[in-house]
């Protein structure tokens, strides 16, 4: 089932954070999907992943609040074109072609 909004929302954040982004690295941003859906005006998209994020993984450790999170934490999760990671049920509803997500085994959140 393909939503238009998400589909047009995961392409933004690619866009916005592809320069930082480095495919298989262990240090990550968490990314709300739901403040993104808010800024760009997708009251659906808003509603229904509110608390829900995307992965960016960093070319580079950032400054911020580090903590070490287990790899398989990721099970499930797809990563597109542009390196974003996306929970598998959200990959699936954007209706795109995924490739499965494989986490290091361990993972670094970066808190900006």
């Amino acid at each position: 089932m393909k939503n238009p909004n998400l589909n047009n929302e995961l392409n933004v954040i690619g866009k916005e954070y592809k320069p930082m982004i480095l495919n298989g690295s262990r240090h990550y941003l968490e990314v709300s999907i739901g403040k993104w859906a808010e800024r760009l005006g997708y009251a659906d998209v808003k509603g229904k992943y509110k608390n829900s994020c995307v992965i960016i993984p960093l070319k580079a450790a950032q400054k911020g609040m580090k903590a070490r999170v287990d790899g398989r934490t990721f099970v499930n999760s797809s990563e597109n074109s542009p390196g974003i990671v996306v929970p598998g049920h959200i990959a699936r509803e954007d209706g795109r072609s995924f490739k499965t997500f494989v986490p290091n085994d361990s993972m670094i959140c970066i808190f900006t």
